[in-house]
């Protein structure tokens, strides 16, 4: 055939032109290059010979004369294994979604490997239980995503796609956890049977979708605080520019006075136009105020309910005091346990001036309700032992129906309390039951509620500061129109006078004249 000097014939030529090739300064970068610069097809691996053979059958004198009709050959490795191997072309980089894809997969195995492990990174086992791990995890998500709120603009987006997807990760272990509930079914041909179905727990049916809505309702209020006619500057710029505001009045909320803008050292000041907020801005801002109220009320109230069903730790209880003076003191033990008892009489008698001092008094209370309660159990127990005809009995009965009266009037004076100053942080037993709480959904639900009431709490106080804010500014200007009504009108007045003056001396003149 006239093609086959062209032909390589043999293995051996084929071998001493590859080995030529690469010592003639072979670089594999080259050859992708050129591989990406062929117009041939041909870029998957083959183990069929027919397949490898064609691909090698014309000369590189051949090729060279027919340049400009054909594309240059693959480039071929030496044979491994007795196969001809291809390179093939350069693979397409990643999309971004499947590399984003990756990234979430690397973080939820990262996020969930901390909560199997207990936060013991060692593997040691001598992490915390899964319920309190799962409690820390939302706890830190949320002060990483939302922080104190220091201004009141929207989220960053990085940051609201990350709340949501961790939170949704973290939230997944609810599914899991059901109770068994009778159902009834049909059977095909007619008549029903009952069998036991499983539903999420009652109290996770109820308070996680409620949770979820007041977490999106809180979201799309921060969303809303776009193209505002207020902004926010520098603490330090705030003062160099004689910015000088004082104390918050009290909150029509709450009988606690809020902290004034200077106590904020670590908070940008907000900065409102020289006239103040427009009536529709002021108007939309008092009711965001209010829609945040109310979300903060109904997170109080769950996260209440789920602290009251958990069980009080026994350390706690161990930890009480050994009587009722020494966990009240003097003045509350007087008070709760006379004949007449007012909380609202004794709360305007405490010192409630700062947050440590009514913490403290709010623990005192606490423990004595437990401590109370405490007494109420053993002394059920010793009447049960001694029988319901002792001549003690009376006696018993008398001590336990007065400490039931007493732990009550504590319980409500602590109620009170919490009422007057929604901003108190948590009491001692509160964090022992977060503490040593085994229940995963109780957990959840503690801790979703939580984030989400110090979430509103902070948007209620940045929303009060920037109307006090434009209070402030608002009665500066109206100051200064009365000052300065009040110098046009004295200047108007002597003007006056002095006119008046001048026609009376010149009267005087005419009349000496004449």
């Amino acid at each position: 055939m006239p093609m086959a000097s062209s032909v390589i014939s043999s293995e051996d030529e084929y071998e001493e032109l590859q080995s030529r090739r690469f010592d003639d300064g072979y670089s594999l970068s080259a050859d992708v290059s050129e591989s990406e610069s062929s117009t041939s097809s041909t870029s998957t691996f083959s183990s069929d010979p027919r397949l490898a053979s064609t691909t090698v059958t014309s000369s590189p004198l051949e090729l060279a004369s027919n340049s400009e009709f054909l594309a240059p050959p693959q480039v071929m490795l030496p044979v491994v294994g007795g196969r001809h191997v291809i390179i093939p072309a350069k693979k397409p980089e990643r999309d971004k979604p499947e590399a984003l894809e990756l990234s979430e997969t690397e973080l939820m195995k990262e996020r969930f490997a901390k909560l199997l492990l207990g936060e013991d990174m060692s593997g040691g086992g001598r992490g915390v239980c899964t319920a309190l791990a799962i409690s820390n995890a939302i706890t830190n998500l949320a002060a990483t995503v939302f922080g104190e709120l220091w201004k009141l603009e929207p989220l960053a987006p990085q940051k609201k796609s990350m709340w949501q997807r961790e939170m949704d990760w973290l939230l997944c272990v609810s599914d899991s956890i059901v109770e068994l509930i009778p159902s009834v079914q049909e059977f095909p041909g007619g008549g029903t049977f009952e069998v036991m179905m499983t539903q999420q727990r009652s109290d996770l049916y109820v308070n996680l979708p409620a949770l979820k809505k007041l977490d999106a309702m809180l979201i799309s209020i921060l969303d809303g605080f776009r193209d505002t006619e207020f902004y926010y500057v520098d603490r330090g710029i705030g003062v160099a520019n004689g910015e000088h505001i004082e104390a918050n009045p009290c909150s029509p909320f709450s009988r606690r006075p809020s902290i004034s803008l200077e106590e904020k050292w670590w908070l940008p000041f907000p900065k409102v136009p020289p006239n103040g907020l427009s009536e529709e801005t002021r108007k939309r801002l008092q009711q965001c105020r209010e829609c945040t109220n109310q979300i903060f009320k109904a997170a109080v109230a769950i996260n209440s309910s789920v602290l009251s069903e958990m069980e009080v730790p026994q350390v706690y209880l161990e930890s009480l005091p050994k009587s009722e003076k020494a966990c009240l003191g003097e003045f509350l033990h007087r008070y709760i346990t006379a004949d007449q008892f007012s909380p609202d009489y004794i709360l305007d008698y405490l010192d409630l001036s700062s947050e440590y001092t009514t913490l403290e008094i709010a623990n005192r209370i606490e423990s004595a309700v437990h401590f109370w309660r405490l007494k109420c159990q053993k002394k059920k127990l010793n009447r049960a032992k001694t029988g319901s005809w002792s001549g003690t009995v009376k006696g018993l009965g008398g001590d336990i129906e007065k400490s039931k009266l007493f732990a009550n009037r504590a319980d409500t004076l602590l109620t009170n309390l919490k009422l007057y100053f929604p901003g108190l942080p948590q009491t001692a037993l509160d964090m022992n039951k977060i503490q040593f709480n085994k229940d995963v959904g109780q957990s959840i639900l503690e801790s979703y509620s939580r984030v989400m009431e110090s979430l509103a709490f902070n948007l209620m106080a940045r929303i009060d500061d920037l109307l006090h804010v434009d209070d402030a500014t608002r009665r500066r200007v109206a100051a200064g129109a009365i000052s300065m009504l009040s110098r046009r009108g004295s200047t108007g007045s002597h003007a006056l006078q002095k006119q008046k003056f001048v026609q009376g001396h010149s009267r005087s003149k005419t009349l000496v004249h004449r």
